[in-house]
């Protein structure tokens, strides 16, 4: 089963783009980010994408969600749900059998610093739930929180820049501590240009000066089943690249 997220920095700009990667990889079940449309706002050519349950939870100009999942694995049509602590159409989740998938989308924190925290705070309060009733989970998105050091290229280290701030990352910690894997950085662990997210300027994504801020973030028991974990940087002209999880038939 593939599991993919992509910060696509609008729908509406890169839609193109986002039918040509479905049709080339296929995976199985897509998160999107910052989708910046509402439902209604959404290209038709993947508004109701073929092959797809599509859904789709966003407001004009600004953040939103998105989850796509393959009618191939699930015949009946899925249904997404977003946890008491979703504002500014930031989280939605499926049920996939035992599983569940999140598509995430943590605020910048630039202009509201306290209410980044309060929902990183909230999802390590879900993810307990999960881990206290045996339940696999996968999270997926722009957590907008550099892990650590080695996920900041050394020019774009700052001491007191947001996404880096030792506060931030103690709380990622206390996420994974919930029994997850970050899967990306478990399969690469020493990978010290490995980044999801360059600024817009000066061709730092060509030069690859960038920062990692995209995850997929499983159970332990469903890490025990994965096969790789790709940033596909060559994919489409967001300032975020996908990453794509590959797990050997988790849902057994």
């Amino acid at each position: 089963m593939k599991i993919a997220t992509w910060n696509v920095n609008g729908i509406r700009a890169r839609y193109t783009q986002f039918c040509e990667w479905v049709a080339r990889d296929r995976p199985d079940v897509i998160c999107l980010q910052e989708i910046k449309a509402a439902a209604d706002q959404v290209p038709a050519s993947v508004s109701a994408l073929e092959d797809y349950w599509c859904y789709w939870h966003g407001a004009k100009g600004y953040s939103g969600v998105a989850l796509h999942v393959r009618k191939e694995l699930c015949p009946e049509k899925p249904t997404c749900q977003h946890p008491t602590f979703d504002f500014e159409s930031r989280i939605a989740t499926v049920a996939l059998g035992p599983i569940t998938v999140a598509s995430i989308y943590v605020p910048n924190g630039g202009k509201d610093f306290p209410a980044k925290m309060r929902f990183l705070e909230a999802l390590e309060q879900y993810v307990s739930e999960f881990r206290e009733k045996g339940s696999p989970i996968v999270l997926c998105g722009d957590l907008n929180v550099t892990r650590s050091d080695i996920d900041v290229h050394p020019r774009e280290r700052k001491l007191n820049a947001i996404g880096q701030l030792p506060e931030e990352r103690a709380l990622f910690e206390r996420i994974l501590s919930q029994e997850l894997v970050d899967v990306c950085r478990a399969l690469d662990p020493s990978n010290d240009r490995l980044f999801t997210w360059w600024a817009p300027w000066r061709n730092l994504r060509q030069r690859n000066i960038g920062w990692r801020l995209d995850y997929v973030l499983a159970s332990q028991s469903l890490f025990e089943r994965v096969v790789s974990c790709k940033v596909l940087t060559e994919i489409g002209t967001s300032d975020h690249a996908p990453v794509m999880a590959v797990f050997s038939d988790p849902a057994s």
